[in-house]
């Protein structure tokens, strides 16, 4: 099986990167937050329920 894509709050980050907040169904959100995490380190709460952690697209 492959890694997982998303992540919710309490979670660890599988790998050192920038995570972006998205809606549980993938949707992009207004002024979503941005955190950057080490691997190892816990998610943090989300601004809403209905969303989740994953990893930020690179340019």
């Amino acid at each position: 099986m492959g890694q997982s894509r998303q992540f919710g709050p309490g979670k660890k980050a599988p790998n050192n990167g920038v995570y972006i907040e998205v809606g549980d169904t993938g949707d992009n959100v207004v002024n979503p937050k941005k955190i950057k995490l080490k691997a190892g380190d816990r998610f943090p709460e989300n601004s809403n329920d209905d969303r989740v952690w994953t990893y930020q697209r690179k340019p």
